[in-house]
């Protein structure tokens, strides 16, 4: 399924959102960047674009963090995504949020994910939300230049390229996507996992993704995959994710003091989340089987991107961790 834009063919009186997303990492300093340009549309209302921008440091704490929404959004013939004059496409990346520019090259190093096992599944009212990454592991080249003066080379900084969309987003998630493992270089993860609500209850996690390790790449998860455990905070998690052929993932992310972004996202029927985002968060893997001797770890000390959302009225959880809610409205 070749990347491109849905909003454009999204009925007038449907709601929805979507979102193109890149984040590149430093290779030996906790520093990373993580921009997003997003569609907003309520139901009957013309489409909105937004672009995101956070910079994240965490040696020296919170991330900096920008937003600006604007009219001019459209789906360029040689792009996904243009908002003014900010445009992300197959390759490249090009933009400016709250005083911040970046002119990037995007190198794939895999191809295009598909978190949801089956066709139809894009195609079908249900799942309500979509995700893809064209690219799950990619290489960065260019500059971000930063408000204050700071200037960021991104040469040969690893990352990934992303791409949702739905009707609404789910009622709690986690997105966990690491690069740059001490043990497997080539090695990345890439995983969403969800719960929605259903009749007034709240279903039990569901994990899609993938794992690459040692050249080989595995789907993590499925609708009725067994043995799936998650204990989630803002500040970390423990996973432990099932795969095919007897393969087990243990996962655990921490998140360096101070240094997560909070947002807040709108929903196209007018509800809210807020997430909590790290993207130079500390992650370890425990990997067993398919075809392993025992039990192989990878490490990465800020190579993790960690991200959580909740539903608005959560808002307590969020701060009893000290991350503050950017003062930006989406919608």
């Amino acid at each position: 399924m070749r990347a491109e834009a849905m909003f454009p063919g999204a009925p007038r009186k449907a709601g929805m959102y979507e979102s193109f997303y890149l984040r590149a990492l430093a290779p030996h300093e906790p520093v990373g960047v993580w921009v997003r340009y997003t569609v907003h549309k309520r139901p009957g209302a013309k489409a909105k674009g937004s672009l995101w921008c956070t910079v994240f440091d965490a040696r020296r704490g919170r991330p900096w963090m920008h937003k600006l929404t604007s009219k001019e959004l459209s789906a360029p013939r040689d792009g996904w995504i243009a908002i003014d004059s900010s445009r992300l496409g197959d390759g490249y990346a090009e933009g400016e949020c709250g005083g911040a520019r970046w002119t990037l090259k995007v190198a794939a190093d895999e191809p295009e994910l598909r978190h949801l096992p089956r066709g139809w599944m894009y195609r079908a009212p249900l799942p309500r939300t979509k995700l893809t990454s064209p690219s799950p592991s990619a290489r960065f080249s260019g500059t971000f230049a930063l408000p204050d003066g700071r200037s960021l080379a991104l040469d040969g900084w690893r990352g990934m390229v992303g791409h949702n969309w739905g009707a609404e987003h789910a009622e709690r998630w986690i997105w966990l996507h690491g690069v740059g493992f001490e043990e497997d270089e080539d090695a990345w993860l890439d995983v969403a996992l969800g719960r929605i609500r259903v009749a007034g209850r709240l279903t039990p996690w569901v994990a899609n993704g993938a794992v690459r390790i040692a050249g080989e790449r595995y789907r993590i998860g499925g609708l009725g995959a067994r043995g799936l455990g998650v204990q989630e905070h803002t500040e970390g998690c423990k996973l432990s994710m099932p795969g095919p052929k007897g393969l087990r993932i243990e996962a655990q992310v921490e998140v360096p003091s101070a240094s997560s972004a909070g947002w807040l996202y709108a929903d196209p029927d007018g509800g809210e989340h807020e997430v909590a985002n790290c993207s130079v968060a500390r992650v370890e893997l425990d990997v067993r089987g398919p075809g392993e001797r025992g039990a192989r770890k990878l490490r990465t000390a800020h190579g993790g991107a960690y991200e959580l959302g909740m539903r608005a009225g959560d808002r307590s959880e969020i701060g009893r961790h000290s991350v503050e809610i950017a003062p930006f409205a989406d919608g």
